[in-house]
């Protein structure tokens, strides 16, 4: 194939030239759009196909926190898009001696053709994407990971196939993780039901936005604090990190208080026979999820951290093409 004429030109244009600050801002078809780019991106990349749509587009990543999975899927992405990544930290741009960033923002707007960035506060990123005349993608605020969000829907995709009515289980935190996998099950038509102890509760207005999408799809979201009711008949089963970055000093707390909220045999056992466990990664073996989960069968967190290449490679041709 001429990596010239790629066949993702197909795909609706939509998101084009627009960012990705959460995926509330999307449609479902845009959704759908995205993951079907994904699995044909990973196709092509299994069979060794050359693919350069973005020959001579350039990404800045501002890395505020720490970064594996995000930092690496977005520069192997670039690099076999045919683009280049500009991996960066806040104490090697200005921004680290006060420069502002709606200045920072007109700058970068001059030099490259798209911004990641991965932070702490949400509204940076907003106040980021206001000012940048080029799209700006969420690569982790304290509020949302959409990123990570389109990478389980490609796994579930693969491993369930049609996502519509599937009832999808989050146990733990309700933090950006949550937030954003709320908005993809109703972007899908996915049940979910998210089991929290008291007072980790995830946040009511992002719920309400996910809610309004789940209206158009027949999708269900639902939250409870009882994770052994909640997992009954479930197809998939996700948790994350008791304690997420920045939150260090209240790990002691936090174990106490997410105690009965381990995933392991007695809780995957309420699920369907081949339910699917979920893990956005880093995991903690013998706090949030037990050895024999996470390594067992019904475990695809390797397969869905592989998945945050396609399933970005997909983000960054919609938005930079």
């Amino acid at each position: 194939m001429n990596p010239t004429q790629p066949t993702w030109m197909e795909y609706p244009p939509s998101l084009s030239g627009r960012d990705c600050l959460h995926l509330s801002e999307y449609t479902p078809q845009e959704i759908e759009a995205l993951l079907s780019l994904a699995l044909e991106c990973k196709e092509k990349h299994k069979r060794g196909e050359v693919w350069q749509p973005l020959l001579g587009k350039t990404l800045a990543m501002i890395f505020d926190k720490p970064s594996t999975r995000t930092r690496i899927s977005f520069e192997a992405g670039m690099a076999q898009l045919g683009g280049h990544a500009l991996a960066l930290d806040r104490n090697h741009l200005q921004l680290g001696r006060g420069e502002s960033i709606a200045d920072t923002a007109q700058v970068f707007s001059g030099l490259v053709d798209g911004i990641l960035i991965r932070t702490h506060r949400h509204r940076d990123v907003e106040e980021l994407a206001d000012y940048a005349s080029i799209p700006v993608i969420n690569g982790l605020t304290d509020l949302h990971h959409p990123c990570q969000a389109l990478a389980d829907l490609l796994t579930l995709k693969e491993v369930k196939g049609n996502l519509t009515g599937r009832k999808l289980v989050y146990v733990g935190d309700g933090n950006n993780v949550l937030h954003s996998l709320a908005e993809a099950a109703a972007h899908t038509g996915m049940h979910l039901v998210a089991a929290t102890p008291p007072g980790y509760e995830p946040q009511g207005s992002i719920l309400a936005k996910a809610k309004e999408i789940a209206k158009q799809t027949g999708a269900t979201i639902t939250c409870t604090h009882d994770p052994m009711e909640a997992a009954v008949n479930a197809d998939a089963i996700y948790t994350d990190v008791w304690a997420s970055m920045g939150q260090e000093e209240e790990k002691g707390k936090r174990e106490r208080d997410f105690e009965g909220y381990q995933v392991n045999e007695t809780l995957i056992k309420q699920g369907k026979p081949d339910v699917t466990f979920l893990h956005c990664l880093p995991a903690y073996r013998g706090l949030e999820v037990s050895r024999e989960v996470i390594d067992g069968p019904h475990s695809v967190v390797f397969q869905q951290a592989e998945n945050r290449l396609h399933a970005q490679k997909a983000l960054l041709m919609m938005v930079l093409g």
